[in-house]
């Protein structure tokens, strides 16, 4: 069992930067895949970024940076430039694949408004 927990979320201006924080209850090197993803009102919820297998949706490329750090066992999401398309409910992802069984875990979600 993996329990993650978000941090870092707020309201901010057109232009500037956030850090979401993700913390879990295990070690993140005994995770396969961590990542986050955002869910917008009305909107599914979408791929923002993953690490380990390091990828990026399109609309956050060269703006969103993902990192973790294994002696906090926390994955991190570093926002700049951020826009008001950006708004949305943000969470963390943990999947772990154990004797071919997938099994994902999600974080409670941080907000993040990006409003002037």
């Amino acid at each position: 069992q993996v329990q993650l927990v978000e941090s870092g979320g707020g309201l901010v201006q057109p232009g500037g930067s956030l850090r979401l924080s993700c913390a879990a209850s295990v070690s993140i090197n005994s995770i396969n895949v961590m990542g986050w993803y955002r869910q917008a009102p009305t909107k599914e919820r979408e791929l923002v970024a993953t690490i380990s297998i390091s990828n990026y949706a399109d609309s956050v490329k060269g703006r969103f940076t993902i990192s973790r750090d294994t002696a906090k066992n926390t994955v991190y999401l570093q926002m700049d430039s951020l826009i008001p398309e950006d708004t949305a409910v943000y969470y963390c992802n943990a999947i772990t694949v154990r004797n071919g069984v997938r099994q994902d875990y999600w974080g409670q979600g941080t907000q993040v408004t990006v409003s002037s």
